[in-house]
């Protein structure tokens, strides 16, 4: 026992000489040198109750201190040879409510050799306007045909804590695989929301009122299953589009693979009465990606004419496709929308993408109706693989069409939601390897200028690039999902998915 006890002091004695004590050398030497940090917070904006940005500093040196400092407080951490600087949670939480509207200015030190080193400093704003509290995600290895193990999980947002909404399946039985994707929800509020489930047990479920089903959105009148979601903003109405997708593979190309539609139309499901109905079902027109304004008065769509296909079989229909996988370009669509006699109004194109070579996917309008966020690429539809793939947006009161400068980066910026407030936006990114997409944050201001992103933070910053899967579907909502995995699970095992009716 009394050797047991030496030896837990002396491993105790070495865990705790590995870091510094959280004092600012006094005496160190200004160097014009970069320090190497990851991820890159310099010179962003944060919203205020945002978790603790803890990074790693990658610059030579066997200890690290940072100095975080506003107007009204000061943090100071350390760190051992692994530079991983880490804050507490509630001292953070105070010093960014203290500095909201203000910069915080950030100082790092390294001691190398006999002494410390000053890095330049930098700062980082913190915003008046909160994010909303909790992001879901889908966790998915970045593959193509195989899902053995995949989940969709919530995140808070102002804390580094993660549980799991549903996982596809835990026990690793090939038996029970199933796919689990497109969740989504109706206004931001996780009490009314949808996810689907493909190949065993597959259905479409849907949490709405206290009460959670599994439906079949099929029927011989629609294309397809329905696939890409858009919630009514405050109906209990969805419009689905229903594709035909099909994968590519690439021989020689690093973007490895194409995803493709071989048709897709728009189609209205009414909740509460479990019927679908065809919007726009067309041969040569694809429709997808449905999006509503904020009001529930205007639907927006992407939409490519593809007259080459008209009237052709199935298998003569998707090499056409395949071969012209480069020409096909979608533009920015809306329809009005009345929701007394539930019609739709002549398609408008508000963003002519073909014109200049470019293709649009996921539309989405700020809460406040007044700018719409889309990506563009060169391209296809499915820019998740397109390292061509940026944000843009498009202001409806001037017309403005424009990139999101700052917040974009040289590879694959694509899937985005916005927050309640309107001034935030998460995307997924794949900035950081070209291989892993990851959430991305960034402030977009009262001005519509939107300002450098940020990594989602960890407790552990090198956990992004140690979790060898990607960050699928980033969306934001103000409160948490209430029903549990094993609820969903019970829906999902024991339920036979209700079937759907067709209306005309």
């Amino acid at each position: 026992m009394k050797k047991q006890l030496i030896i837990l002091t002396a491993a105790l004695t070495l865990l705790c000489g590995c870091k510094p004590d959280a004092i600012v050398p006094q005496n160190a030497t200004s160097v014009a040198e970069t320090a190497a940090i990851y991820p890159d917070y310099r010179d962003i904006v944060v919203p205020p109750n945002i978790a603790p940005l803890n990074f790693q500093v990658t610059s030579e040196g066997d200890e690290f201190i940072a100095a975080v400092s506003g107007k009204n407080g000061e943090l100071v951490v350390a760190a051992g040879e692994d530079g991983k600087l880490s804050f507490d949670t509630l001292e953070w939480r105070k010093l960014l409510d203290a500095s909201k509207g203000s910069d915080l200015k950030v100082e790092l030190y390294a001691h190398r050799g006999e002494g410390w080193i000053k890095f330049p400093a930098y700062a980082i704003t913190v915003a008046n306007e909160p994010i909303d509290r909790y992001l879901s995600y889908r966790l998915i290895e970045p593959g193509y045909e195989l899902y053995r193990q995949m989940g969709i999980y919530q995140r808070d947002l102002s804390t580094f804590d993660e549980k799991p909404v549903y996982e596809n399946n835990r026990t690793f039985d090939e038996k029970e695989n199933h796919c689990v994707n497109c969740h989504t929800y109706q206004d931001r509020d996780a009490s009314t929301m949808l996810f689907h489930v493909r190949s065993k047990h597959g259905g479409t479920v849907i949490s709405e009122g206290g009460k959670t089903r599994k439906v079949t959105l099929k029927s011989d009148s629609v294309l397809s299953s329905a696939v890409y979601p858009a919630w009514h903003p405050s109906l209990p109405y969805i419009v689905f589009s229903s594709n035909q997708t099909g994968q590519a593979f690439h021989i020689a190309d690093s973007q490895k693979v194409e995803v493709v539609d071989y048709g897709s139309d728009l189609v209205f499901y009414d909740v509460k009465k479990n019927t679908l109905t065809n919007i726009l079902k067309t041969d040569a027109d694809f429709e997808t990606f449905p999006c509503w304004s904020p009001d529930g008065k205007r639907l927006y769509y992407c939409r490519a004419r593809l007259p080459f296909v008209e009237g052709k079989e199935t298998n003569a229909r998707i090499d056409s496709i395949l071969y012209h996988y480069k020409d096909i370009h979608y533009d920015l669509m809306s329809m009005a929308f009345d929701e007394q006699t539930r019609r739709f109004g002549n398609p408008v194109t508000e963003v002519y993408a073909d014109s200049i070579g470019k293709s649009i996917t996921l539309p989405r309008v700020s809460p406040d109706g007044r700018y719409l966020l889309f990506t563009m690429g060169e391209y296809g539809q499915f820019h998740i693989w397109h390292k061509s793939s940026d944000l843009y947006v498009k202001d409806l009161q001037t017309g403005e069409v424009r990139p999101l400068t700052a917040a974009n980066s040289q590879d694959v910026d694509s899937y985005h939601s916005w927050s309640s407030n309107g001034r935030w936006i998460v995307f997924s990114s794949r900035r950081d390897d070209g291989s892993y997409t990851r959430p991305y944050i960034a402030y977009f201001d009262e001005k519509g200028r939107d300002h450098k992103a940020f990594l989602l933070p960890q407790q552990d910053p090198e956990q992004n690039i140690l979790l060898l899967k990607s960050y699928n579907i980033p969306e934001l909502t103000h409160n948490p999902i209430t029903v549990t995995p094993e609820e969903f699970k019970d829906v999902i095992y024991n339920t036979e998915g209700e079937k759907t009716g067709y209306t005309h």
